[in-house]
């Protein structure tokens, strides 16, 4: 595993919804890259929203969304 990473950061990203803006209301998981680049530029929100929309970033930035596919079909 990845130092610091936590599992239950990564389960909540297919099960959060985001708490403002634009996408209130959405699954993180479903939240478009150029959403994530914004915040990626202006800075992430501290806290857990934070680590989790960074983590999201990461996946989704770098090819990883198999990652989030699998995590969908556990928690259905």
């Amino acid at each position: 595993m990845i130092e610091g990473l936590q599992p239950e950061i990564l389960s909540s990203l297919v099960t959060a919804e985001m708490p403002f803006g634009k996408y209130k209301g959405w699954k993180l998981c479903d939240l478009p890259v150029y959403y994530l680049e914004w915040f990626a530029s202006k800075g992430f929100p501290a806290g857990k929203l934070g680590m989790q929309l960074a983590t999201l970033y990461e996946i989704k930035t770098n090819g990883l969304e198999e990652i989030l596919t699998g995590l969908k079909k556990l928690k259905k």
